[in-house]
Formats: C-alpha cells, sequence, structure tokens
C-alpha cells in the first residue's frame, strides 16, 4: 500500500461512520488533506472497491504484526492459537466499527459480493497461515472455510458487543470453535464407520467394486 493510499483512507474513516464507502467519501477525504479527485483516482483505480480492500488488508497486516510481536503462538493448542488471531484483529478494529459495518454492507451488494469474499479468504488464510498451518490438500480449503463461517458469524456479534474487553464476543467465538470441532469430530468418527463397515459388505456394494 502507498503512503497516498494510506493518507486518503485515514482521512476518510471517521466520514465512513456516516456518508458509507463512497466515491464522494473518499474524494471529500482527499481535499481536506489537500490532495485531489485525481489523486483518488490514481491511489484507487478500482474505485471504492479498492480503499474497501486496503482497509481489511491494512487490518491483516496489523494483526499479523501484534501476532508476531505479542504472542507466542506454537506454545498454544491450535483451538487458541485460532481464537487469539480472531480476537486480536476485531479488538484492533475496535475504533472501526462502524466502518467494518459500512464494509459489510457494501460487500452485500451483487456486484461487490466476489471483492467481499476475495477480502474474507485473505483474513482467514492469514489467520491459518499465523497459526501454523502447512496443508497443502483438501485440508488447507476445508480449514479455511470453516473458519470463514466462524469469523463471519463472530463479526456480527462484535458489531454490537458492549461488553468489557469484549467478552462477550470472546465468549461466543469459543462457543463457535468448539461446535465447529465436535462436528469435525463426529463427521471423523462417521467416516471411520464407514470404513470399517465396509468390510462386511458383499463385494458388489463395496466402493470401486
Amino acid at each position: 500500500m502507498s503512503t497516498i493510499q494510506t493518507r486518503i483512507l485515514d482521512a476518510a474513516l471517521p466520514a465512513i461512520v456516516f456518508d458509507g464507502w463512497t466515491l464522494a467519501t473518499l474524494e471529500a477525504a482527499a481535499t481536506s488533506i489537500g490532495l485531489t479527485a485525481f489523486d483518488v483516482k490514481r491511489a484507487f483505480p478500482n474505485g471504492v472497491v479498492g480503499a474497501v480492500a486496503l482497509f481489511s488488508a491494512r487490518a491483516d497486516e496489523q494483526m499479523l504484526a501484534t501476532l508476531s510481536a505479542d504472542y507466542d503462538l506454537p506454545k498454544m493448542k491450535i483451538r487458541e492459537r485460532i481464537a487469539t488471531c480472531v480476537m486480536v484483529r476485531l479488538r484492533q478494529n475496535t475504533q472501526h466499527r462502524e466502518a467494518v459495518r459500512r464494509a459489510l454492507g457494501f460487500y452485500a451488494l451483487p456486484w461487490n459480493a466476489a471483492a467481499g469474499l476475495t477480502a474474507l479468504y485473505a483474513t482467514v488464510d492469514a489467520m491459518w497461515r499465523a497459526a501454523g498451518d502447512t496443508s497443502t490438500d483438501y485440508n488447507f480449503y476445508t480449514k479455511r472455510a470453516l473458519l470463514a463461517g466462524v469469523f463471519t458469524s463472530t463479526v456480527k456479534v462484535w458489531l454490537d458487543d458492549s461488553s468489557e474487553n469484549l467478552t462477550e464476543t470472546e465468549a461466543f467465538l469459543r462457543r463457535r470453535i468448539e461446535n465447529v470441532m465436535e462436528i469435525e469430530k463426529a463427521k471423523a468418527k462417521l467416516r471411520d464407520g464407514f470404513g470399517k463397515a465396509e468390510d462386511w459388505l458383499p463385494d458388489f456394494m463395496k466402493r470401486g467394486a
């Protein structure tokens, strides 16, 4: 991200709370810091989509920097690593909660949905990599899909959480992680059960027969 992008974004954030993610908001922010509408087009060739993407990407970078500096993730259990990643990102964005709410509304528009999925994937991928995930097979995609569901549902709670230090959000997050892990364990047992039962089936009913 360039300096001019960062300057425009920082200047726009206070107004986004009231006016939303619009080109007019970005242009007014640029004018307020001595730049022009042309500078906005140069900084964000894709328009508002680029500005919202930068907002999310910068939050990802800040999360990774904090995790690296303040936490020893390898010493934690995997569920604790993921919970820590999610809570660090949310806590760092607390002052920009309304901008996040507006961003979700922006991504909810059909023509912005693909950009929203791209940003969500980048976030959950950054979390899994920070947690030490090295999978390259089917599990790679499964983990990210599961975390995407957990993260988005947790964000909805976080947006309206007025509890001290986001205790309600963290409690919800931990329940969601626990639920997902229990479901995955049940699915694994079911797969194992089918594998063992297959030994008792007639040959014509076995997979690959």
